[in-house]
């Protein structure tokens, strides 16, 4: 059977629920233009900077792909975009994947990324993170807040997961073509290898969230994990934490991937870049 939407993200998720591998994650998006790319290997990962990036600032952007897929590679060109938008020279973190590597795992990675950050830049940190990544980037900010490290300025979360039970009722409502109840309860008992999924550090709606700083939720309105970002702002509402959730017409997971193909990934990146922006320029 083949796709009949234009819309080159629902089509890869449809392609991966009939198990096609192709077409590549990474080629959704352009090229983002005159980025510069620098491979770092301790932490792993790639600097991004765009031209006319401001001094000192800097965003901590952290890859999704369920634990089992994605890389700062896969995601550089998202990510790119994403660094022009805001104008701030943005690290994409690398971290291992399951089986090989399980909660706490990549929360240490990332965390250990965040310290380095803090010490070799000047200004601000924010932190940025797609789907699983945005599962990182809440516990990375739950973590520097209990571990007395400067906050980061802000989260910018893209269709996070941040219920790793999987409960929400979107998974019964949504036209998500790939991304079932079944489906993701797997993904995080990949993670978790054993660990209690309501763990405050690797479970988002679980954590908790005072102290956050201002929050940026983006997600599909089409997504089965559209619950997970409407909880979990309700529930920083109720922290007293700034957040703001925008829910896009018609788009299932991860649409930004898609940034420079289609109109809407294009304006949810400049909204989120913008929004980055104000964060660290002040």
């Amino acid at each position: 059977m083949t796709t009949t939407t234009q819309d080159p993200n629902r089509a890869l998720w449809e392609a991966r629920a009939r198990g096609q591998q192709t077409p590549a994650w990474e080629t959704l998006a352009t090229e983002p233009g005159d980025v510069a790319v620098e491979a770092i290997a301790a932490p792993a990962g790639l600097w991004l900077r765009p031209p006319n990036a401001l001094a000192g600032p800097a965003i901590l952007a952290i890859h999704g792909g369920g634990f089992v897929g994605g890389s700062a590679a896969i995601h550089r060109r998202m990510f790119g975009h994403l660094a022009r938008a805001a104008e701030v020279s943005t690290f994409a973190v690398e971290y291992g994947l399951t089986p090989e590597h399980v909660f706490p795992s990549q929360l240490d990675t990332v965390t250990a990324a965040y310290r380095w950050l803090l010490t070799s830049e000047s200004g601000p940190i924010a932190i940025a993170g797609d789907s699983c990544g945005a599962t990182l980037a809440v516990g990375l900010a739950a973590r520097a807040r209990d571990e007395d490290l400067p906050m980061p300025a802000s989260l910018l979360l893209l269709s996070a997961w941040t219920d790793l039970e999987a409960d929400g009722t979107t998974y019964d409502t949504g036209s998500d073509p790939f991304f079932t109840r079944e489906l993701v309860r797997g993904l995080a008992a990949g993670y978790l290898a054993g660990a209690d999924p309501r763990d405050p550090l690797a479970a988002p709606l679980h954590a908790d969230l005072h102290g956050l700083p201002p929050t940026y939720l983006q997600a599909g309105a089409e997504e089965s994990l559209l619950d997970d970002s409407r909880e979990l702002a309700r529930r920083m509402r109720e922290a007293d934490v700034e957040v703001r959730l925008d829910e896009f017409p018609g788009q299932v997971h991860t649409f930004q991937m898609a940034a420079g193909n289609t109109a809407v990934a294009d304006e949810a990146v400049g909204k989120a870049g913008s929004w980055l922006r104000s964060t660290l320029v002040r």
